[in-house]
């Protein structure tokens, strides 16, 4: 009997990491620091406030803080106005 490997049909590359962003579950690539990643989605690190695992992540912190598979990343944008 074969034994199948449940990621060989996933289409995502062997060097990423899936994590949760706002809920949705989302592949990125391997290493990125909450800075980087922030940056492949599209976002400027300065204009939004990230919590994540559940803590507020220090924007002074985004360029140390690693993304691992399984964070949870909720981010909110700033939006002027008034």
């Amino acid at each position: 009997m074969e034994t199948s490997n449940p990621r060989a049909n996933c289409s995502a590359p062997a060097s990423a990491v899936d994590v949760y962003v706002n809920g949705e579950l989302r592949s990125l690539p391997a290493g990125l620091t909450l800075s980087s990643a922030l940056e492949h989605l599209g976002l400027d690190p300065r204009k939004v406030a990230v919590e994540r695992n559940l803590e507020i992540a220090p924007r002074s912190g985004y360029d140390q803080i690693s993304i691992e598979t399984g964070d949870r990343l909720e981010i909110v944008h700033f939006v002027g106005g008034g």
